[in-house]
């Protein structure tokens, strides 16, 4: 009888556990979902690039995006990455301190 009831109890402790991964699962989801969007013509006024440097950065996979009825959105923080990948701190010691 003390058997059966461990194993009831460590089976009471798994299921809680995977609840708590479905439910951290569940909001990860949603926050991915709830990520800002920009289209194309944000992000072209946004960085002054134009619509075929734009292209460009799609076709050699630099930007990631998403194509909804012809239409381009692309993530901000996809843009942020980009940025900060390709980020070059001026090279010029005295830039800045005059």
């Amino acid at each position: 009888m003390t058997e059966i009831i461990d194993l009831i109890l460590k089976l009471s402790q798994e299921i809680k556990t995977i609840k708590a991964y479905l439910q951290q699962y569940q909001k990860t989801r949603l926050e991915r979902f709830n990520e800002a969007w920009i289209d194309g013509q944000d992000v072209m006024q946004s960085l002054h690039i134009s619509k075929r440097t734009l292209q460009t950065l799609r076709d050699n996979g630099t930007l990631p995006y998403s194509r909804v009825n012809g239409k381009f959105f692309y993530k901000l923080s996809d843009i942020e990455q980009m940025l900060e990948a390709n980020y070059q701190p001026s090279k010029s010691a005295g830039y800045g301190n005059k």
